[in-house]
């Protein structure tokens, strides 16, 4: 055709077929980008396989881009210092149960009030597996929740925390000795160290960020329904992006998913026809 024509064959394109879905995804794309502004394509892509789309990140990313959404832009990674002796020791964590971590996040009410949030990790699962809120935290509530925590779900085999006074504190250490618990203590002032929950805490801070709380009470309730979206919904880059605790594999979540089980908008929620184009995801 091209030599008929006199044409250049570099001059010809093909026309881009639109699928007939292609203004629901990116309804869908554009409400779940909406409603969790700190989430980029990738993490939309898994929160929209969980609806039961069958789609490729690259699409996902094509839609992203011809929106016009962004993200902040990230601050560059640092190199992290290593220790006085030159090494740097971590027990990497190899089965469920096997390294627990905590730490607090400190927080305040609508009234100025600060409260702490004691987020207790498994670092293997990524499950958040405790978020207790209080105004005051001592080493007797460390005590108390560990010990929930270890009645539902077993003890773990170490636990690991910077040298705060409730984590250090003897009582806490002597009954986690008794238990056969090994408590791995990180080096002052290197927060790296203890680098599973801090990164949780960094998503905690980006939810605690959207929220105004006048209350104590509502402010555990909020934090609670943000810990169950977070290990049933939201997916986790590390794992696939799939969330750490699925509630169950096979059940299709409504659309767009939100933590506190409402909806904002309605978007439809079938499967592509035909399944992925191109490459596939990875």
């Amino acid at each position: 055709m091209c030599r008929v024509l006199d044409q250049c064959r570099s001059s010809q394109r093909y026309v881009p077929a639109r699928r007939s879905d292609e203004n629901e995804l990116t309804s869908l794309v554009i409400a779940l980008a909406c409603q969790y502004g700190t989430y980029g394509y990738r993490i939309i892509t898994g929160l929209i396989r969980l609806t039961g789309w069958r789609v490729n990140h690259k699409r996902v990313e094509r839609i992203w881009r011809q929106a016009g959404l962004k993200l902040p832009r990230k601050q560059p990674k640092r190199k992290r210092l290593w220790l006085n002796d030159g090494s740097c020791i971590r027990l990497r964590p190899a089965y469920p149960n096997h390294v627990w971590s905590y730490d607090f996040v400190t927080w305040q009410t609508a009234n100025g009030r600060a409260f702490r949030v004691l987020s207790v990790l498994d670092e293997y699962t990524r499950e958040c597996l405790a978020l207790f809120v209080a105004r005051r935290i001592t080493a007797d509530d460390v005590l108390a929740q560990l010990e929930e925590l270890f009645l539902f779900r077993g003890t773990p085999d170490h636990i690991r925390s910077d040298n705060g006074p409730e984590f250090t504190a003897q009582m806490v250490r002597g009954w986690l000795a008794r238990l056969e618990v090994e408590t791995l203590f990180i080096t002052p002032g290197s927060p790296w160290e203890n680098g599973y929950v801090e990164s949780f805490n960094c998503r905690l801070k980006e939810f605690l960020k959207g929220e105004i709380f006048d209350t104590l009470k509502q402010a555990q309730i909020l934090i609670e329904q943000w810990r169950v979206h977070y290990n049933t919904v939201r997916p986790h880059s590390s794992l696939g992006y799939k969330p750490p605790a699925p509630e169950t594999k096979k059940q299709l979540l409504p659309s767009p998913l939100r933590y506190d089980g409402s909806n904002r908008c309605n978007p439809a929620t079938g499967t592509e026809n035909g399944g992925d184009h191109g490459n596939r995801a990875t």
